[in-house]
């Protein structure tokens, strides 16, 4: 079993917008996995496939991002995925623009979405990628975090970004066909 979630906001208001990296993530897994993520259930949208012998669960909560859990607590619970099956995409501000990091356990940090699938399943024991949005303005403080994630990806920074959410879902997608996530991790930001 593989549940695979991006994380964002639903809506078209917040389409293109930095905090929807992990919805982006996803689609472009999905296309990668030639799916369809259009399926309502358990408070979210979903694509499910067979991938070499294991049922491959795509999800992306429509529960708002801070309320995120809720949406997997329900999948992992309908699926039978057990903490270490989920696998989630998301964007974090403590990570240079465009650069990946894969980590298998580990607390939420400073993201809400992932703090409230960690307190809903309550374990850190959860993989996930992380796709970096730090910027200039995020580090000298002269834009609010919640502001810049909300706002639409700049036009400077698509060329970056659009590698990196197709790197992140390669990187996913090598995950689901068998490969070794330590490895996969050390050419990440190849």
């Amino acid at each position: 079993m593989k549940l695979i979630v991006g994380l964002g906001n639903p809506t078209s208001k917040y389409r293109g917008t930095y905090h929807n990296l992990g919805f982006m993530v996803l689609d472009e897994l999905a296309e990668l996995l030639k799916l369809k993520v259009k399926n309502k259930e358990c408070l979210a949208l979903t694509a499910n496939a067979v991938v070499r012998g294991d049922t491959v669960v795509l999800a992306k909560p429509q529960t708002f991002m801070n309320l995120s859990g809720e949406s997997v607590k329900q999948l992992a619970k309908k699926y039978g995925a057990y903490p270490e099956e989920i696998f989630v995409a998301f964007d974090d501000a403590d990570i240079p623009l465009g650069k990946l990091r894969i980590k298998t356990e580990g607390s939420g940090g400073t993201h809400n979405g992932m703090k409230n699938i960690v307190a809903e399943l309550q374990t850190e024991n959860i993989k996930r990628i992380r796709v970096g949005m730090k910027c200039p303005a995020i580090e000298e403080r002269s834009v609010d975090i919640k502001d810049k994630v909300l706002s639409k990806i700049a036009y400077e920074d698509k060329p970056l970004l659009e590698k990196s959410v197709k790197s992140a879902a390669k990187a996913i997608y090598d995950y689901i066909l068998g490969g070794d996530l330590e490895k996969i991790k050390l050419h990440l930001n190849d």
